[in-house]
């Protein structure tokens, strides 16, 4: 009996120092089902940065060098399990952030719970608007949730201008059941408004997830006079109003969220899938040295020719070089100590995306964009082409060049 005492607090006080040497990070998303292309390629891009910076020896926290830690999370994309995955880890007494998350509905379940327990998180890839907009009207004095992802409120801007510069006057609104739908097709309407009014919309149509006949909202949109589909879903879904939309032979394209760049939606789709056009912070193309590093080393640790979702990848990438360079500014893996360096990140932080320049900033109840890090100035527009996204417009790609050279533009 007393052996066995003996061995038990030998195996605490060994797990007691293996965790007092590292930084522990939850990473969340969906890692199974129709949204795992975003969650698999963030949760692989993250895993990359830290295999990264273990394989140099870690982190210098306090002077002490320390290795990350990974706790993976399955949300399956589902509301409840997202919750409760979030009560989970808001009981690690040991945990200093989590980064991740796909889907909107799973953020608003979840993070919750975080912020009552005062968890720093890294929301990515989930792009829907109500992610933030949601403590901007709870108003809490301090807030532990950060975005890393062009949000909904950036993407529909851009989808709206895009089908104006097209001189488009007609257009119909698809979008998804889910929160990110519905926030998405909420944001369209304001940009709409916004931007004058020059587009009418002349029809409105949903669909749930798993549909796999879009006819009958399709032949709305063709019978309304509708030039042109401003989309919000995501990847299976998306496909689908793709392939609908050939057999009708409707020529009008799709202009939508980021989501259309989803591994599950071109290879779906195939050829209907050219021609849609989403906006993107990241092309799976060689832009830069640091992008084309990035991209062959997600390819050859994979065993990949195609990044599933290189947005997602590489914001998750960059969210864990963001958070490592917080925690050591903070000298500490406490995330109380994390989340305010995150708020004043002191250096630069050199990403694939760009190089971030004090992304956030001190919580302002009335502004959600303190806790933001994505502007317009990240955020391009992509195009499908024979079965790869590319760059819709030759000067953002040099744009986006430079942002990933230096500054951060407001």
């Amino acid at each position: 009996m007393k052996k066995i005492l003996l061995a038990t607090l030998l195996a605490s006080a060994l797990g007691a120092a293996m965790a007092a040497d590292s930084l522990k990070i939850a990473i969340t998303g969906p890692f199974s089902g129709g949204s795992a292309p975003m969650g698999v390629s963030m949760r692989d891009g993250a895993k990359l940065a830290i295999n990264e910076i273990n394989a140099n020896g870690g982190l210098d926290i306090g002077g002490k060098k320390m290795r990350i830690e990974i706790v993976e999370r399955d949300d399956e994309a589902k509301n409840e399990r997202g919750a409760l995955i979030c009560q989970e880890l808001a009981a690690m007494d040991d945990l200093s952030g989590v980064i991740g998350t796909a889907n909107t509905g799973v953020v608003l379940a979840g993070d919750k719970y975080l912020q009552e327990k005062g968890i720093t998180k890294i929301i990515t890839p989930a792009a829907g608007s109500a992610s933030m907009t949601q403590w901007r009207d709870a108003k809490p004095p301090t807030l532990s949730i950060f975005r890393f992802a062009a949000h909904d409120g950036i993407q529909s801007s851009m989808v709206v201008e895009e089908a104006i510069n097209r001189k488009f006057t007609k257009v119909a609104i698809l979008h998804d059941a889910t929160n990110f739908g519905v926030s998405g097709r909420n944001d369209l309407q304001a940009q709409i408004k916004a931007q004058g009014d020059k587009l009418q919309v002349v029809a409105v149509e949903k669909f749930n997830i798993g549909d796999k006949d879009m006819t009958a909202q399709l032949l709305r949109a063709k019978s309304a006079g509708a030039q042109a589909v401003l989309i919000w879903g995501i990847g299976p879904e998306l496909a689908a109003v793709a392939n609908g939309k050939a057999k009708l032979g409707m020529k009008e394209p799709l202009i939508g969220g980021w989501t259309l760049s989803m591994s599950n939606f071109i290879d779906n789709a195939g050829k209907n899938a050219d021609g849609s056009m989403m906006p993107q912070t990241f092309i799976e193309e060689p832009v830069t040295p640091r992008a084309e590093a990035f991209i062959n080393s997600y390819r050859r640790n994979y065993n990949v020719s195609r990044i599933p979702s290189p947005v997602s990848a590489a914001q998750g990438y960059d969210a864990v070089l963001l958070f490592a360079a917080a925690a050591r500014q903070a000298g500490s893996t406490n995330s109380e100590k994390i989340k305010e360096a995150l708020e004043d990140l002191k250096e630069p932080v050199p990403g694939v995306i760009a190089t971030w320049n004090k992304p956030f900033s001190k919580w302002n109840p009335d502004d959600e964009n303190t806790h933001e890090a994505f502007t317009r100035a990240q955020t391009i527009m992509g195009v499908v082409k024979d079965g790869r996204v590319t760059f819709a417009h030759a000067e953002d790609k040099a744009r986006l060049a430079k942002a990933a050279g230096g500054k951060k533009s407001k």
